[in-house]
C-alpha cells in the first residue's frame, strides 16, 4: 500500500475510513507486482490498482466487504479455463491479495498511518504485515525505520511472541536497506520453530536521483521521461546561461558547476542513474573518470560512434581501465532509430529500464524470453534460508 501513500495519507489526515488491497504474492505472468495496491473509503472512492483491469471489480467489492464487517482476508485471483467468465487474470498468472480495513477503531490504523505519514513525506520506511498464518494475527502490523527499529503502537508490535517482532524488525530493516518489497516465512516465536507465518514486507525509499550532466535540448526532453519514471532528476552544467530554470522547469534541481566537481561532492547510490550528454571532452572526460568507478546503476554518455571511439581513449589515457570502460553504455541509449530529442531520451530512458529489470532490449514480438524480469516474484523465503 505504501506505493500509494500520498493519498492514503490525505485520507488517514481526513479521518476517512477506508479499505486497502495489497498483491501480496504473483506466479506467472500478471500485470503488477508484490505491493500494489487499491483503496476504497466508504463514500466509494477507489485509488490504485492491483491487476490493471482483470480483477478490479471484484477487489473492489472485497474491501467494501471488510469496509463493513472489520474483516481480513486473503483472497487469490487466476486464469479458469472452465468458466470464460469468472474473475480471473486474462494473462494466465495467479495474484494473492490481503484485503486489510483501516477504519477509527481498527487496532492496526495507528501503526498503518505512521508508516504511511512517513513514506508521504519521503522518509525510508516499511510496513511489514501478516498475511498468512493463524486467523487472529492477520494482517497484524509493524512500522519499520532505517535504524532496525520499529513501530509499537499496535499492541505491542504483532500481539504474539515478543521474539516474533525483534526478527520482523530486523527482517524488515533489511528489506528497507535493499528498497524490496516481498515476503519471508517466519515461525510464530520469531524462528523456523512453530507453525510458519507468511510476512509481506513493503518498502518505501525516497525516489532514486537521475544526473544529466550537460544543459541541452535533449538533456530538457530526458528531464521530463525521468520524472515520469519517478526519478528525482538533477541538470548540471558549467555554463549558466544554459543551465536556468527557465530551460528545465521540470528539474528537481539545477546545478552551475563543473559537471566532475559536482559529481565529487554529491550523493549517490547503487539506484543512481548518470547521464552525459555534454559530448565535449573537457566535460567528458574527467566527469566519466570519476563517474566509472562509482557504484551506480547506470553511467550513459552521448555521442557519435566516432566520438565514442575518442573518448575511449582519452580515459584510458588517464588510468580509466578495460573493466571501468565496460561500464559506460556509449553511445546511450537503444537503437530506436531516434531523431527528435524526444524520441532520443525515449531511447535513453528504454536503456535505462532494461538496464534495471534485465530486460533484452528487443522486440517482443516474437520473442520467446518472459515479458516480466522482477525478482519479486519468487516465492517467499524462509528464515534462516540463503536467498
Amino acid at each position: 500500500m505504501l506505493d500509494i501513500a500520498e493519498e492514503l495519507h490525505r485520507w488517514v489526515e481526513q479521518g476517512r475510513d477506508f479499505a486497502v488491497a495489497t498483491v501480496v504474492a504473483v506466479s506467472g505472468s500478471a500485470p503488477r507486482r508484490p505491493g500494489a495496491a487499491l483503496a476504497v473509503d466508504t463514500d466509494g472512492t477507489a485509488i490504485g490498482s492491483v491487476s490493471g483491469g482483470c480483477v478490479e471489480g471484484a477487489v473492489y467489492e472485497l474491501c467494501q466487504q471488510a469496509l463493513a464487517d472489520g474483516e481480513t482476508v486473503l483472497e487469490r485471483f487466476g486464469y479458469s479455463d472452465e468458466d470464460a467468465f469468472a474473475v480471473g487474470l486474462t494473462c494466465g498468472g495467479v495474484i494473492d491479495i490481503l484485503v486489510t480495513p483501516v477504519r477509527a477503531e481498527d487496532p492496526a490504523r495507528p501503526t498503518i498511518a505512521a508508516a504511511l505519514s512517513a513514506a508521504a513525506s519521503g522518509t525510508a520506511t516499511a510496513l511489514a504485515r501478516i498475511v498468512a498464518g493463524p486467523a487472529e494475527l492477520l494482517g497484524r502490523a509493524l512500522a519499520v525505520r532505517p535504524d532496525d527499529s520499529y513501530s509499537d503502537d499496535y499492541e505491542g508490535g504483532f500481539g504474539a511472541h515478543p521474539e516474533l517482532d525483534r526478527t520482523v524488525a530486523a527482517e524488515a530493516a533489511a528489506q528497507l536497506d535493499a528498497g524490496r518489497t516481498g515476503t519471508v516465512e517466519i515461525g510464530e516465536q520469531g524462528s523456523r520453530c512453530g507453525a510458519p507465518l507468511t510476512v509481506l514486507v513493503e518498502s518505501s525509499v525516497p525516489p532514486p536521483r537521475m544526473i544529466v550532466f550537460g544543459a541541452i535540448d535533449f538533456a530538457s526532453a530526458l528531464v521530463c521521461i525521468g520524472k515520469f519514471l519517478g526519478y528525482r532528476v538533477t541538470v548540471c552544467d558549467a555554463r549558466p546561461v544554459f543551465a536556468t530554470r527557465a530551460r528545465f522547469p521540470d528539474a528537481d534541481e539545477i546545478v552551475v558547476e563543473w559537471p566532475h566537481k559536482y559529481l565529487e561532492r554529491t550523493d549517490t547510490d547503487t539506484r543512481t542513474v548518470l547521464c552525459v550528454l555534454t559530448h565535449d571532452a573537457k566535460f567528458d572526460v574527467p566527469l566519466l573518470q570519476l563517474a566509472l568507478r562509482l557504484p551506480v546503476a547506470y553511467v550513459g554518455a552521448m555521442g557519435s560512434r566516432r566520438t565514442h571511439l575518442d573518448r575511449n581513449e582519452r580515459l584510458r589515457e588517464v588510468g580509466v581501465t578495460e573493466l571501468e570502460l565496460a561500464r559506460l553504455r556509449s553511445p546511450i541509449g537503444l537503437d530506436l532509430g531516434a531523431r527528435t530529442p524526444e524520441e532520443t531520451a525515449l531511447s535513453i530512458a528504454s536503456e535505462i529500464v532494461a538496464n534495471r529489470r534485465g530486460g533484452s532490449g528487443i522486440s517482443l514480438t516474437g520473442a520467446h524470453t518472459p515479458i516480466h524480469h522482477d525478482a519479486t516474484s519468487l516465492p517467499a523465503r524462509r528464515i534462516g534460508s540463503v536467498a
